[in-house]
């Protein structure tokens, strides 16, 4: 029984999964466990540490295609992934091979056309694996370097999606082909049956899964490496901002010798001007030169300017 409507926090969990039962795996995926009596699903998120808001988002999703707006920064980029990497390993290491195991035993494997279905079988779990495993090797340990504040220049979600291959149809043309070619024996038609009905929920679980990848995960991602970049922009105009700030931390000796310098006077008349050696006026040049990062008379002179050391007027004619 699926019941079409927006699932909130302070609904219980039971209620969440008696109204849609296929749901059931996802609470695997996510982590949650089975015997939570009749507590909310906020308070079994707490409980399991879970973000709750990301699990209803999967949730209201996969059960009424309630889709938030790509720009929904509450949804927890880790979450998603956690997610996704334990649906592979459910897929791939049970349901793969849960069906092969039974398409073998409905199957009369002394019959070509039975052997051909499984090898067909075969191909398109192959073709899956394979895209789960582009998926693990690329996207998720790209997702983790953002999750630590990495961000690669060579890569990004988009590149993915470019090249991110469907798997949305894979067991369509398999189920069609038993259904309409396989010849009946009478001796497994009801175990046939039956696992004919689990490869169309496969087929089901392969569409939603790719729609939380494509729908969800994607975009998250994209609002996630936007803030990294709106982050490194940030610590660029506070770095800038720190240099300005030691810039405007010279000694008042300093800034002296700026006006000096400014006015042409050379080391040996600066001393002489200020009544200190030689030596110690190339020391200050230098520690000025430092904390400006200016190493020209003009660049000196605009920064005297700037700083009202000295007056505009006296470079006008």
């Amino acid at each position: 029984m699926k019941r079409m409507k927006l699932y909130e926090a302070d609904d219980k969990m039971i209620d969440l999964i008696g109204d849609n039962y296929s749901m059931l795996q996802g609470l695997n995926a996510f982590g949650i466990h089975l015997g939570f009596g009749d507590k909310t699903v906020r308070k079994i998120c707490d409980e399991q540490g879970v973000d709750c808001y990301t699990f209803l988002t999967v949730v209201n999703f996969l059960i009424n295609g309630y889709a938030p707006k790509s720009t929904d920064d509450m949804i927890s980029v880790k979450t998603l992934l956690d997610y996704l990497r334990a649906s592979h390993r459910f897929f791939l290491d049970f349901q793969l091979p849960s069906i092969r195991k039974k398409l073998e035993e409905s199957l009369n494997q002394k019959d070509s056309l039975s052997v051909l279905i499984l090898r067909l079988y075969d191909e398109y779990a192959h073709d899956i694996r394979l895209h789960m495993k582009y998926e693990e090797k690329t996207l998720f340990p790209y997702v983790e370097a953002l999750l630590r504040g990495e961000q690669k220049v060579d890569y990004n979600v988009d590149i993915f999606s470019k090249h991110h291959s469907d798997t949305k149809g894979k067991f369509h043309e398999l189920k069609n082909i038993i259904i309409k070619y396989l010849p009946h024996d009478g001796l497994a038609n009801n175990q046939l049956t039956a696992t004919l009905y689990d490869i169309y929920n496969n087929e089901e679980w392969l569409c939603n899964h790719s729609n939380v990848e494509e729908v969800l995960f994607v975009p998250a991602i994209r609002i996630l490496e936007q803030k990294l970049k709106n982050d490194d922009v940030s610590a660029r105009i506070s770095s800038i901002i720190n240099k300005a700030d030691s810039m405007e931390s010279l000694s008042e000796r300093e800034k002296e010798i700026i006006v000096c310098l400014v006015q042409g006077l050379s080391n040996k008349e600066i001393a002489s001007q200020l009544f200190i050696s030689v030596n110690t006026v190339i020391t200050h040049r230098r520690n000025i030169f430092r904390k400006l990062q200016i190493h020209s008379l003009a660049g000196l002179t605009i920064y005297a300017i700037a700083n009202n050391l000295i007056d505009k007027r006296c470079f006008t004619d």
